[in-house]
């Protein structure tokens, strides 16, 4: 896991509840465009969920 990928999933894991990409670039100070990427490549590695359309959580463990 890089560096980028531990910032979102760390502002997604502190917001408590699901959140939009544009959410967490706001937090995080990232691309928008740079977070949906992100999101996508640890949804892949199975550590976000997506539990409703456009909105993404870390997943439980």
């Amino acid at each position: 896991m890089n560096q980028n990928e531990k910032i979102v999933l760390d502002a997604m894991k502190k917001a408590g509840k699901p959140v939009r990409p544009g959410d967490v670039a706001k937090a995080t100070n990232l691309e928008s465009k740079e977070v949906s990427k992100i999101i996508d490549s640890l949804k892949k590695q199975g550590l976000v969920i997506s539990p409703k359309r456009c909105y993404y959580a870390p997943t439980e463990s």
